[in-house]
Formats: structure tokens, sequence, C-alpha cells
């Protein structure tokens, strides 16, 4: 074996999502150790401007897979709710201080802060769990109700829901989905020309339209420009999300 690879690489290379779990809950000390790994994650400035909710209630857990038509919303053995929190940083000030500090927290850079918190929180949660031997799949699904998802969570202003983190026992090995390669996400000094980035996706699409057509479920004839360029086109009415953000006193456009 190569003597720079070890566990933690090894782990990260071998990720895949995982959408089928068995039927056994997390134990305490399991999501104690997730959480806590969540927690040593780089943060800017230390702001720690993420919270993690653990949805358990089975009646939430169940209208919220109606709602995202997603069934390992409710079969799972936790679901973690990931949230972009700079509520946490008022809580201590003055009502003045409050005041004083709402054009700092209402700015795009603040909610760009939380977001980067909360996801980077939210890779050392995943790759804690696969430590474990457990099995982990990250879901923007959540947020397709996003206000109905807010009133479950009793979530204050400055507070947003980004994604979902289901996890649990895995009950199934799906492949490892190819990744771009290198010389299309690694470039020295300057970003390539549109001509020279098009020569290196072109093999990819090649690779992710064979994956696709021959992995053991879930077969389709699909590469991966094509596919996100569809998704690109539709035109999707996102002004709500939006909307909802600037409700909760967090800038974005």
């Amino acid at each position: 074996m190569n003597k720079t690879f070890n566990e933690v690489l090894a782990a990260i290379m071998s990720h895949r999502s995982i959408r089928k779990f068995k039927n056994e809950k997390l134990t305490p000390s399991q999501i104690e150790i997730i959480v806590r790994a969540a927690q040593m994650a780089s943060s800017s400035s230390f702001m720690q401007a993420y919270s993690i909710i653990g949805l358990t209630d089975p009646a939430l857990k169940r209208e919220l897979s109606e709602i995202t038509k997603t069934p390992y919303i409710e079969e799972n053995g936790h679901l973690f709710i990931f949230c972009a929190d700079l509520k946490r940083l008022t809580v201590m000030g003055t009502e003045q201080e409050k005041q004083d500090m709402r054009m700092m927290l209402e700015s795009s850079v603040f909610y760009q802060i939380a977001v980067t918190d909360t996801a980077l929180a939210a890779q050392n949660a995943v790759l804690a769990a696969e430590s474990l031997g457990l099995g982990a799949v990250i879901m923007g699904s959540v947020s397709k109700d996003i206000r109905r998802l807010d009133q479950m969570l009793a979530l204050p202003e400055y507070v947003a829901p980004l994604f979902g983190i289901a996890v649990g026992v895995p009950d199934q090995q799906p492949e490892i989905k190819p990744r771009l390669p290198l010389e299309a996400v690694y470039f020295e000094n300057s970003y390539p020309s549109e001509s020279d980035l098009r020569k290196r996706i072109e093999a990819y699409d090649h690779d992710m339209r064979r994956y696709y057509q021959t992995r053991s479920e879930n077969n389709r004839d699909a590469g991966w420009s094509r596919s996100h360029i569809d998704l690109l086109k539709l035109q999707l009415p996102l002004s709500g999300m939006t909307e909802y953000l600037h409700g909760k006193g967090l800038n974005v456009t």
C-alpha cells in the first residue's frame, strides 16, 4: 500500500451516499460522536454559525417524508437537520447591542459565513458516521417546503435550515460515482479557457454515461454535463426561497 494512504483517506475515498438503511436506531453514543466530530470542523472567526437538530418525532419525520417524497427521511437510524445559525451570536447582547449588530448580521457576508460553517461541520459529521461503519446521505430536499420545516423546528430569526443528513446502518452498497477528473477541478495559477475546459470534461461525460448504464440499480442513459444543463434550463420558481431567507433576517439574492 502507498505509505501516504491511511484509514482516514480510505474512508474519504470510499464515500458513497446511502439511501436505504436497516431498521436500527443510532445509539446516544453514536449521535454524540457524530455531533462532536461536526463541532471540530474549521469555523470562520470561530463563530460556529450552525446548529444541528435531531428530528426524532415519528409524526414529523413522516410528514417531512411525504412533503419531499423521500422515504429515507423517515426510514433511517437518525435524521440530522443542519441549520445556518447567526442567532446564537446575539443572545448575550443587550437590546441596544442587538440593534447595533443588525447591519452586519443581515449582510450577505455573514449569511455566506454561516452556510460555509454549516457545510464544513456537515462533512465532518458524514466522515465520522462512515468511520463508525454507518452510512449517510446529505439531502437538500428537506427544504422543499422550507416554511413548513421552519415551523416544525420552531426556528427563530437568523436561523434557517440548509439540508438534512440521514444516517444509519447501510442496507445497500451502491457503486462509487466517478468524480470529475483532477484536471477539471484543479488548476494552477489561472482558470482554463472554455475550450480547454470542454476537452477536460468530455471524457468524464462518457465515464458517467457508462456508470449510469451499468450500475446495479436505477440505470439511465445520462451524462454529467447534459443532466445539469437540462436542470438549469428548467427556470424553476426560486424566489420563494429568497423571500423566506429575507424574512429570517438573512441577506441573499
